[in-house]
């Protein structure tokens, strides 16, 4: 069996989908989805965290030769910078709340934003989940504000009474949306003109 049949075998025998692994181990649900289906290789990091994530070894996931390569680096990365919660919120007011140069740090990914995006550090623990996905506190989460949020995303919003941003996932009910936390501890928040929202977030990683 090769790696990519493999991965996606393990993948759904957790039940877990292209968007719940994706956020696990810091990529895009485009980059799984041409793993899986062989048709694209990957850095060696990052099959080592999709390994980690689904149980696998390398060993076990190429049994026989593979059209799946692994790369030695990846092609092109893209540098967004990470703000605080504050300056996130911001980005409802303008496209860059600072001047260029002022940002505090960057993070590289190979995800190509559709629009002006940032990393933002997760803080609290209301998208701790106790099953996939689940995004503890201290995760960095790329948020892209060139997408349109559509129930299903997680996102990250800014509340009309609050000065920082939220990071929650936007579901749908009835004709009603609402931000719903991961951690069922937590209450959803209906939205009725109350927020508005920043963008859709793509990926999640631990910074060590």
């Amino acid at each position: 069996m090769d790696i990519g049949n493999s991965i996606r075998q393990a993948r759904k025998a957790r039940g877990l989908t292209l968007e719940e692994l994706a956020l696990q181990v810091g990529t895009d649900t485009g980059n799984l989805s041409r793993l899986e289906r062989g048709k694209q290789g990957v850095s060696r990091e990052l099959l080592a965290r999709i390994m980690l994530a689904l149980g696998l070894s390398l060993g076990e996931a190429s049994a026989e030769p593979s059209n799946v390569t692994i790369a030695t680096q990846p092609g092109r990365l893209f540098r967004y910078p990470v703000v605080s919660a504050v300056e996130a919120g911001g980005w409802v007011e303008a496209v860059q709340p600072y001047e260029p140069g002022a940002e505090d740090s960057f993070e590289l990914t190979d995800y190509q934003a559709r629009g002006p995006a940032f990393w933002l550090r997760v803080s609290g623990d209301s998208m701790t989940s106790p099953s996939p996905p689940s995004i503890p506190e201290g995760h960095l989460i790329l948020v892209d504000t060139g997408l349109v949020p559509t129930p299903g995303d997680l996102v990250v919003a800014k509340l009309d009474n609050e000065n920082t941003a939220t990071f929650k996932r936007l579901v749908s009910d009835a004709g009603q949306l609402y931000l719903k936390p991961l951690n069922p501890s937590y209450r959803m928040i209906p939205i009725d003109g109350n927020c508005r929202l920043i963008g859709v977030v793509k990926e999640a990683k631990v910074k060590l």
